[in-house]
C-alpha cells in the first residue's frame, strides 16, 4: 500500500499515475474515507496537483473523528474541537478511474498527522493493523461485503415494483443494471451477483472477496459506483439500516474465510462441516465479542429496527450451517475457495474499516484461546426459548462495547475513545424518538 512508503516514493509513483490518467482524460481525483459514524467523506485535487498530496497529504478535520450521522460532532478528551489538521494521503495501489463518472479518479485514503506518523484515529489503519496480526500467526483472511441498497424516485418513494427477487423489478431497471454492472466491470472488480433484493425498491450486489482491507476499500468504491450510476439514471440512493417502518432493511453481510498456506480452513477439514480447528477457534472468537462488534458493525440508532428476529438479519448470537437468522451464517460454498462464515447481524450504515478490523482481531483472540465452538442452532432461534438475542439498542451494544477489553486494546485509545464518544452521542440524540422519526432523519445521511 502507498501510505506506507516514504514521501519521495509516494511522489515517484502519483508523477507516473498523472502521465497514465492524463492520457485517459482524467482532470482530478477523490480521496475517500469513512468516519466513525459511517458517512464516507470525500475531498478531491485536481490531476497536476495529485503528487503534492501523494508526497504530503491534504487537510482533514479532526474534529471528524467525533462527528455524528447529523454532521453535528461529540467530544473526547483528545478531540481537539476545531484545533489542529490532518493530512488524507491517498493510496495511490487503489487509484481507480471512474466509470460513472467521467473525468474523474478516484483512492481511498489514509490519515496522518502534520509531522507524517500515522494518525491513532485512522480506521483504516486499524484494518491494515489487524490484517498484518494475522498475517504473523502465518495465517490470511480472504473478505467480502455484500452492498444493498434502495433506489428511490425524486419524491423519495421506492422506484422499483414488484416482488422481492421479482423479474418485474430487474426488467424495469435493466438499463440501470446493466450500467452498473459494465461500471464496476470496467473499474477492475469481478462482480459476483447482481439481482433485486426483497424490500421494495431495494438491489444487492457482491463482488469477489479480497484481503480485508482491500475488501473494505472496494466496498467504499461500488458504493460510490452505485450512486453515481444512480444519479445519471435520476435516481436517489439509501444505503440506510432501514428505509421504511417495519421493512427489511439493507445488510452489510462480511464474508470471511481463514486460510493457512493457500489451504481454505473452512473447507474439508475434520470438525463440523468441514471446519479446521484454527477456523472453529477463529470464528469462535468473534461469536464471543458479537454483541461489542456490533457497535462497529451496526452503529447507528436506525441499525435496530433492523436487527429484529425473522427479518433475515441475525438478531440472535448463535451459529449453523445455511441458517439465515444465526447472526454467523456458515456456507459450505460448493468449491474449495467457496466455504466461507457470513455475519448477517452488520448492515450498511458500517465503516467498513472498523467492521473487518474488529472482526480480525475478535479471530486471533478466539484463535489464541483455542475456543470452540457452542452448539450449533439448526432450527429459526426465534422459537427457541433460549435463544440469546444480540443487543436490540444502541445503548444496549454500546454498553457491550466499553465493557470489552479486547477491542479498548485493538483499536487503541484514541480510536477506541471517539467511537465509544460517537456512539454515546448518537444514543442520546435519538433517545425517545418514534422510530419512524429515526428512519426518516437518517434514510438519506447513508
Amino acid at each position: 500500500m502507498t501510505t506506507t512508503c516514504s514521501q519521495a516514493e509516494r511522489a515517484a509513483q502519483a508523477r507516473a499515475a498523472e502521465l497514465r490518467l492524463a492520457a485517459d482524460d482524467i482532470d482530478g481525483v477523490v480521496f475517500g474515507w469513512v468516519d466513525n459514524a459511517g458517512l464516507t467523506r470525500v475531498k478531491s485535487v485536481p490531476l497536476a496537483r495529485l503528487g503534492q498530496a501523494a508526497e504530503h497529504g491534504v487537510g482533514a478535520l479532526p474534529c471528524f473523528d467525533v462527528s455524528l450521522v447529523d454532521d453535528s460532532f461529540t467530544t473526547t478528551a483528545s478531540s481537539s474541537g476545531p484545533m489542529g489538521d490532518l493530512r488524507l494521503v491517498p493510496d495511490l495501489d487503489r487509484l481507480t478511474p471512474l466509470a460513472a463518472q467521467p473525468g474523474w479518479a478516484w483512492a481511498p485514503a489514509d490519515l496522518y498527522a502534520q509531522d507524517g506518523t500515522p494518525h491513532p484515529g485512522c480506521q483504516r489503519g486499524f484494518a491494515r493493523r489487524a490484517t498484518e496480526a494475522v498475517e504473523r500467526r502465518g495465517y490470511a483472511v480472504r473478505a467480502g461485503i455484500e452492498v444493498e441498497w434502495v433506489v428511490a424516485d425524486a419524491t423519495g418513494d421506492p422506484a422499483a415494483s414488484g416482488p422481492g427477487y421479482g423479474m418485474t423489478r430487474f426488467i424495469e431497471h435493466s438499463d440501470y443494471l446493466r450500467e452498473l454492472l459494465r461500471a464496476l466491470t470496467a473499474q477492475g472488480l469481478t462482480v459476483l451477483q447482481l439481482h433485486p433484493e426483497y424490500a421494495a425498491g431495494q438491489f444487492e450486489v457482491s463482488v469477489a472477496p479480497e484481503g480485508p482491507v482491500e475488501a473494505a476499500d472496494t466496498t467504499m468504491l461500488v458504493r460510490h459506483t452505485i450512486r453515481a450510476v444512480s444519479a445519471r439514471h435520476g435516481l436517489r440512493v439509501s444505503y440506510a439500516p432501514v428505509f421504511a417502518e417495519g421493512t427489511i432493511g439493507n445488510g452489510g453481510h462480511l464474508h470471511v474465510s481463514l486460510w493457512q498456506q493457500g489451504r481454505n480452513l473452512g473447507h474439508d477439514g475434520p470438525g463440523r462441516h468441514g471446519l479446521h480447528p484454527e477456523a472453529e477457534h477463529f470464528l469462535s472468537g468473534v461469536l464471543a465479542e458479537l454483541p461489542a462488534l456490533l457497535a462497529l458493525g451496526a452503529p447507528g440508532a436506525a441499525s435496530y429496527l433492523r436487527l429484529v428476529p425473522s427479518r433475515f438479519a441475525g438478531a440472535y448470537r448463535c451459529w449453523a450451517l445455511e441458517n439465515r437468522e444465526a447472526a454467523l451464517r456458515l456456507i459450505a460454498g460448493s468449491a474449495t475457495g467457496q466455504a466461507n462464515a457470513e455475519f448477517k447481524c452488520f448492515d450498511a450504515a458500517a465503516n467498513p474499516y472498523l467492521e473487518v478490523g474488529g472482526v480480525l482481531a475478535a479471530g486471533l483472540a478466539g484463535l489464541d484461546a483455542a475456543m470452540p465452538l457452542p452448539p450449533e442452532t439448526t432450527t429459526d432461534p426465534a422459537a427457541l426459548g433460549g435463544a440469546e438475542r444480540l443487543p436490540a439498542s444502541l445503548s444496549e451494544a454500546t454498553d457491550a462495547f466499553e465493557k470489552s477489553a479486547l477491542l479498548r486494546r485493538s483499536l487503541g485509545p484514541g480510536l477506541y475513545e471517539a467511537v465509544l464518544a460517537v456512539r454515546r452521542a448518537e444514543a442520546e440524540l435519538f433517545a425517545g424518538m418514534p422510530d419512524a422519526d429515526v428512519i426518516e432523519a437518517v434514510r438519506w445521511r447513508y
